[in-house]
């Protein structure tokens, strides 16, 4: 086994009284994020995109991950697909910006056309001026290359190596957990979504997330409101960790409104909320009347961008009599986010010090920290 820093990818996943931190190169270098874009997000269900973008069968929209094209594409039989965003014959990219076709995706170079469902239709003067068909090119073999997804709360999965386990096999205990919240998402609109660009590579910005340890110093104004007593950790046994308050309020506006709440919801969650880290990039929120969706994509090793967008409980929860306390709400999200831009990027510019060795963990407080530290080493280790 070849694997850079073996024996400090071994001891982060050593018992969290004892471990350090996965090692500064897995941080700065780019060879460390190629390694990760082939082990991590290959092998794994990466966060895409969102399925609010293609809302309506004939919707199409083109996303850049990893230095990749793809689109997304909502089928006319009514499924969401991802395919690579580009045309089997010369490899032009095929969807160059968000919208609708009535008919078939369109190549914009010799024309050849295929269907939401990413079939090959048609391949114009092929065959010469007028023929359209040719004996050796088999049009049900070159239809769009399909990436495997899967949809969970409108955030868009990908699974490029296509041999990760089924989604809802990998993340069977949190859909568990979440069950009461499988209900129909309401996207806020235009003002309920944002993205932030940070200087920090994309690991750091998701071990922020999984941790409440730093709401007193970098989060005052939340403390207040959900304080680091009323936090408590939450670890799976492989693919997930985050945290739950026990502190959660309804969000009210000047005039006493709050929004809907999702039905039929059990009593715990009058008081609780969960922010849970799906490894390896995706973030999701829940909480008794709103949720949000958070997918950090990694630029290169010391830069990330977060995309963010917040959901709610009833088609009337989006209609624009609700909109200025949507984009309340939105701000206030915005705001903690953007506290943690300074954080994470000064940890990243600490990932420079050459002595620096890992860092070590609260045996308390940072244990779904840690908990992510074992999970991306033992994906380099190739210990699955």
């Amino acid at each position: 086994m070849n694997v850079p820093f073996q024996k400090e990818l071994e001891n982060a996943s050593s018992p969290i009284n004892t471990a350090t931190g996965i090692p500064n190169w897995f941080y700065i270098s780019e060879d460390a994020l190629e390694a990760e874009k082939k082990k991590l997000f290959s092998e794994n269900w990466a966060g895409l995109g969102f399925a609010k973008d293609v809302p309506e069968p004939g919707d199409v929209k083109p996303v850049s991950f990893l230095g990749d094209p793809y689109a997304i594409v909502h089928g006319k039989d009514g499924v969401i697909r991802v395919f690579h965003n580009a045309c089997r014959h010369r490899g032009v990219r095929l969807v160059r910006e968000a919208g609708k076709t009535t008919g078939l995706l369109r190549c914009p170079y010799h024309a050849w056309c295929y269907s939401t469902e990413g079939k090959l239709k048609q391949t114009p003067h092929i065959g010469g001026p007028g023929i359209h068909e040719h004996k050796d090119i088999d049009k049900s073999k070159l239809g769009l290359i399909e990436v495997r997804s899967h949809v969970f709360r409108d955030v868009v999965f990908i699974n490029l190596s296509g041999d990760a386990k089924p989604f809802e096999e990998m993340f069977a205990s949190v859909i568990e957990r979440w069950k009461e919240f499988n209900q129909p998402l309401h996207h806020g609109g235009e003002g309920s979504s944002f993205k932030l660009e940070v200087k920090t590579n994309w690991k750091l910005a998701m071990e922020n997330f999984c941790e409440a340890y730093h709401l007193p110093f970098v989060h005052p104004g939340l403390n207040e409101v959900s304080k680091l007593e009323d936090h408590e950790n939450i670890l799976s046994k492989d693919t997930w960790s985050g945290q739950l308050t026990k502190a959660f309020r309804m969000f009210t506006d000047d005039d006493g409104r709050t929004f809907d709440s999702f039905k039929d919801l059990s009593s715990r969650w009058d008081s609780e909320a969960e922010y849970i880290a799906f490894y390896p990039n995706v973030q999701l929120g829940v909480h008794k009347d709103h949720a949000f969706a958070l997918i950090i994509e990694p630029q290169t090793a010391g830069q990330a961008l977060e995309h963010v967008e917040i959901y709610y409980s009833s088609t009337e929860m989006v209609n624009e009599d609700w909109k200025p306390m949507r984009d309340s709400l939105a701000d206030f999200w915005k705001s903690v986010f953007i506290e943690d831009v300074s954080i994470v990027e000064a940890m990243q510019m600490g990932r420079h010090a050459s002595g620096f060795d890992g860092g070590h963990f609260s045996p308390v407080m940072d244990e779904a920290t840690h908990h992510f530290h074992g999970w991306v080493a033992s994906q380099h280790l190739n210990l699955k």
